[in-house]
């Protein structure tokens, strides 16, 4: 594969947008990349809050078409952005956690050049993640048509009551629901939204999709696990203010008849870590398992 500079010519680096911090870690690591040889190009919205002179810019498409690596400082909502964009062309993904939590970004800021040392040189794992293909197809007419890494999620809106909606999974119903809201998450969105309500951790290698309810008026509705090759239906059958998220970063308003359709898209994200990487011991770390009740304590 060549040398180390040769296996990732050119290496894309995308920043936190707007973070007041991002600006000496991002500096940082340009500086490391170029002094190792790798030509380095900045996400084109990354430096509109925080250029970096000396450094060419350019949009994610033209990263995902130019780059053989993406580098992402930030926190997961960082690496949720970016992936949608990248996985296309099918550029592999770091994280360099500046965030709090971090499930995605699993490189510390202190650790950053002695670990991408080593995985610049070929001492990685890389690890594929599943995305969700979600089209809103409007009862009114027309459709909108997004990615996500995590969760398509149908809720009830700020100022809203409980929303009913029909669920069916390969054109086959499923049940109608009163809930403030329905999950259908990923293995890597079971430990994002779905989480929170009740839903189970699943390995991201795991081919399934998950239905997480939440806050469901009949007790009897439980999160339940299909294959990844499942198409699922969520029709708004009542509900006003009900609204369409996905990963949190595109928000759609629903109004009653209106269907939204998640499959698994055809892409696939490309994630690098660290050699060394243990996805347990990550949620280990992450959801403090394993912590005495003392310790815990700030």
């Amino acid at each position: 594969m060549g040398g180390p500079a040769q296996r990732f010519a050119t290496v894309a680096l995308i920043g936190r947008y707007a973070s007041a911090g991002i600006a000496e870690p991002l500096k940082r690591l340009a500086a490391f990349l170029a002094d190792r040889g790798h030509d380095v190009i900045l996400d084109a919205e990354t430096a509109q809050c925080t250029p970096l002179p000396g450094y060419r810019t350019a949009p994610a498409e033209e990263l995902g078409r130019n780059a053989q690596l993406a580098i992402a400082v930030g926190g997961d909502g960082t690496m949720l952005s970016i992936a949608r964009r990248l996985a296309p062309f099918d550029v592999p993904l770091i994280g360099i956690n500046q965030g709090r939590l971090g499930f995605l970004t699993d490189i510390a800021l202190a650790d950053m050049e002695s670990a991408l040392s080593a995985m610049l040189d070929g001492r990685y794992v890389e690890e594929t993640r599943t995305l969700l293909d979600a089209t809103l197809t409007l009862a009114t007419g027309g459709s909108e048509r997004t990615l996500a890494l995590n969760d398509v999620v149908v809720g009830r809106g700020a100022m809203g009551g409980m929303i009913d909606c029909a669920v069916t999974i390969d054109g086959k119903f499923v049940y109608a629901m009163r809930a403030d809201g329905l999950i259908v998450a990923t293995p890597t969105g079971s430990t994002a939204y779905a989480l929170s309500a009740q839903g189970p951790i699943v390995d991201p290698i795991v081919a399934a999709l998950l239905l997480v309810p939440v806050a469901p008026h009949a007790l009897t509705n439980r999160p339940i696990a299909v294959r990844d090759s499942a198409v699922i239906e969520i029709t708004l059958l009542r509900g006003k203010d009900a609204s369409l998220h996905c990963d949190g970063q595109s928000h759609f308003a629903l109004v009653e008849g209106d269907r939204v359709v998640v499959r698994r898209a055809a892409h696939r994200l490309r994630l690098l870590h660290p050699q060394d990487h243990d996805h347990f011991a990550m949620l280990r770390q992450k959801l403090h398992w394993s912590e005495t009740p003392e310790r815990l304590r700030p």
